[in-house]
């Protein structure tokens, strides 16, 4: 079962007096904000000392519907709470899950809780045991993307969310292993990759596929990722319109802008920025990093800043400027952010009160 038309449209209208704060993109309605389940890596019991579960059941009450999360955050709690939500809220009738656009990313080793004494005696029992790698395969002791093993963690994942089906599930950031194949391995990897996720889509694993990267689609060159390469691999393993190849995730923020600003890919040889290839290719953009783990309040914002984003006076924070300045982005169909804190997704969900920036006056900022 995944998220369709009719039931994301449905959502939609339940929250009709929000502010252009929904989007179709493939046949699916989004909102314009996701939840993410992300967190700073701390190592052993202190990433058990909070959850994920009231804020996911918070922003779906507040009217997001796409949720994001990987196999690896927290070792794989993340996903576990998300899973623990979703089943509560469906018991309860409070929402089904046609409803929801939920996404999990494969690549890094997510190890487990409670973690093991030995991380390294467990990659060698879970993965290179089971033969879903060998050790040249696994990159700094945390990276693999062999399709043996990118299907085993999507199983783990959909095991994890209780869930049947994703509606998006990406490949996370295979730059990481760019260098060390090199151009050539590199793609030619992908491209198994790309025909194992076809034919998981074939068995319902997941509706669509993608790749979130965090610097693979504005590196420099030698780290570069080519989306216009990736539509093609895509095309040939998947069909030329029949592919599941729709969604890449990159991270955009207003201290972060390369993706809108810096013409790092190539489309027909003409240079452009990722967000320009993207629409060019008829591929969706999901940013991430919204806050740059709140690392963007170390000063307040500018007024001429807040006047731009608010002309209305609504917004009481510059954490809602933040997410109005994502949000109002052209080419991206939704943006996402993490808390914990139930409360903070209502205060959050604030800038829907509000219309978007219009293009002419949100380029505006970048010349402040």
């Amino acid at each position: 079962m995944n998220a369709t038309f009719d039931a994301t449209l449905s959502f939609a209208k339940s929250f009709s007096k929000y502010k252009d704060f929904y989007i179709k993109h493939n046949d699916i309605v989004f909102s314009k904000l996701g939840i993410g389940t992300f967190n700073k890596e701390p190592y052993k019991e202190e990433n058990y000392l909070f959850n994920y579960i009231e804020s996911i059941k918070q922003a779906i009450r507040s009217g997001i519907n796409l949720i994001d999360t990987a196999s690896n955050y927290r070792y794989g709690q993340s996903e576990k709470e998300i899973g623990i939500a979703l089943e509560e809220m469906m018991k309860n009738k409070e929402v089904k899950r046609e409803q929801l656009i939920v996404c999990s990313k494969g690549g890094f080793i997510q190890l487990e809780y409670p973690f093991p004494s030995n991380p390294y005696r467990w990659i060698e029992k879970n993965i290179i045991e089971k033969k879903l790698a060998y050790k040249d395969d696994i990159e700094l002791d945390q990276h693999c993307m062999t399709p043996d093993f990118l299907e085993w963690s999507c199983r783990r994942s959909l095991e994890n969310l209780k869930l049947k089906s994703l509606d998006i599930y990406f490949l996370h950031n295979p730059e990481m292993q760019l260098m060390k194949l090199g151009e050539k391995k590199f793609y030619e990897m992908i491209e198994k990759i790309f025909k194992r996720f076809e034919e998981l889509r074939a068995q319902g694993l997941f509706l669509y596929y993608g790749v979130a990267v965090w610097n693979g689609f504005i590196s420099k060159k030698d780290e570069l990722i080519s989306l216009e390469k990736l539509v093609l691999i895509a095309q040939k393993v998947g069909g030329d319109k029949q592919h599941g190849f729709r969604y890449i995730q990159a991270p955009f923020n207003m201290a972060k802008t390369a993706i809108y600003t810096q013409e790092t890919q190539s489309v027909n040889r003409a240079s452009c920025t990722l967000l320009q290839a993207a629409h060019r290719l008829g591929i969706g953009v999901i940013s991430s990093s919204s806050l740059l783990q709140m690392n963007l309040f170390k000063k307040s914002f500018t007024p001429e800043c807040g006047a731009i984003l608010d002309e209305s006076m609504t917004l009481s924070s510059d954490i809602q400027l933040a997410l109005q300045f994502v949000r109002s982005t052209p080419g991206i169909v939704s943006s996402l952010f993490g808390t914990v804190v139930p409360l903070h997704v209502k205060e959050n969900i604030e800038i829907s009160k509000i219309k978007l920036v219009k293009r002419a006056k949100y380029d505006l900022l970048y010349r402040l």
